[in-house]
């Protein structure tokens, strides 16, 4: 079932996406060589306490974290860690933040120190297949057409796009109808209305698209170890286009 929000609910998840957002800013000035992504998620913990905000993601499923943190070859769903990052790395800090019983979501990749032509052109990849998609995020438009335009962008980069996890609407749940996959043809699936709030969240690799999953139940990484990077958004489609509520 596809849950429509109000305008008075979008303005409370925007309130929540305004706390996301600020936290991630604080963090990307965290990341450098030496921090540890344990750090990273004890500061979102505690920043988000300090805003009457809570980490939605801790105790999801189990999950023991504040935050998702993927380091390099890990595609989504690392766990914090106490190992440092090294220059040249990329993490991605992915959080899910809850504010009066609304939520807001996204992830963000960040470079730590000086990081490769091939890591940078993955990164900028990947956040422009985000904006790409979220253009097409409009009403009457299908899911397939954001789905479409992500993939037709990532793939004439030589880029793969991750398909075993997608995008989904959200609201007062962290995982709502529909889903949104980042690859497909166009035209297709769940049309857009007024209302919906989804998250795009594409996850590119510089291999292939294939994954596996660790011991720990949890972190996603590349079948074949070369990087993989993530930009999402929570956005609300409204008759003026689409509305990020997660903007840095």
């Amino acid at each position: 079932m596809i849950i429509l929000k109000t305008p008075e609910q979008i303005a409370k998840m925007n309130k929540a996406g305004d706390i996301l957002a600020e936290c991630h800013r604080q963090v990307a000035k965290m990341i450098k060589p030496g921090v540890t992504t344990l750090e990273i998620d004890q500061f979102v913990e505690r920043f988000l306490a300090e805003r009457g905000a809570t980490p939605e993601q801790k105790g999801y499923h189990g999950y023991p974290y504040a935050t998702c943190a993927s380091v390099n070859d890990v595609i989504c769903h690392g766990f914090p860690s106490k190992e440092p990052l090294k220059d040249g790395d990329i993490v991605t800090i992915d959080m899910v933040v809850k504010y009066d019983g609304w939520l807001a979501d996204s992830a963000w990749s960040y470079p730590v120190g000086n990081v490769s032509e091939e890591a940078q052109h993955l990164l900028d990849v990947t956040k422009k297949s985000l904006y790409l998609g979220i253009e097409q995020a409009v009403i009457g438009n299908r899911i397939g057409d954001i789905s479409h335009a992500i993939q037709t962008y990532a793939e004439s980069q030589n880029l793969s796009v991750v398909r075993h996890f997608v995008g989904h609407a959200i609201g007062e749940n962290m995982h709502e109808e529909p889903q949104v996959p980042h690859y497909g043809p166009p035209h297709r699936g769940t049309r857009l209305k007024e209302g919906m709030v989804i998250t795009i969240e594409p996850m590119l690799n510089l291999g292939t698209y294939q994954c596996k999953i660790d011991s720990d139940g949890w972190t996603a990484r590349t079948v074949d170890g070369k990087w993989s990077a993530q930009y999402e958004h929570t956005l609300a489609i409204t008759k003026d286009g689409p509305v990020i509520l997660t903007e840095q």
